[in-house]
């Protein structure tokens, strides 16, 4: 059986992160049916929120470096290599992960941000919370 492509928004690494359910990630990571793309801006991104003194009052220094290092050694890094352009999406910000999805024909981006929720699909790419990820798609609880 061929293994689900998915790419994890930041909002939700983050959103794990602070809400103390890190194993979450590492069960999405380490999973035997999925595997998570990780590219480089997404990665800075991570980065850069998680830096944000309004983040960092809900967790720790040393969960912030054990999700890098779980994004370093349990996710596939490719180098975004198409661009998109998406007349329904408002946040040009997260047109990298439009582009992201094109460039490793992702199966799945898991998001909470409304916008990329409310594309629904894109390409082969379908645009799901993680709770519907993990009711509808997976045959293990997350």
């Amino acid at each position: 059986m061929e293994k689900y492509r998915i790419i994890i928004d930041t909002n939700l690494w983050i959103s794990l992160l602070i809400g103390k359910r890190v194993s979450e990630l590492h069960k999405l990571c380490n999973s035997d049916i999925i595997d998570v793309y990780v590219c480089k801006e997404l990665k800075e991104e991570f980065i850069r929120i998680a830096s944000k003194e309004k983040i960092r009052k809900y967790t720790t220094d040393e969960r912030i470096v054990q999700t890098l290092e779980l994004i370093e050694v349990s996710c596939i890094f490719r180098t975004i290599k198409k661009n998109v352009v998406s007349p329904f999406l408002r946040d040009v910000n997260d047109l990298f992960l439009l582009a992201f999805s094109d460039t490793i024909d992702a199966n799945f981006i898991l998001t909470g941000d409304k916008d990329l929720l409310s594309l629904k699909i894109h390409g082969n790419t379908k645009i799901v919370t993680y709770n519907e990820f993990a009711t509808n798609y997976t045959n293990f609880s997350l």
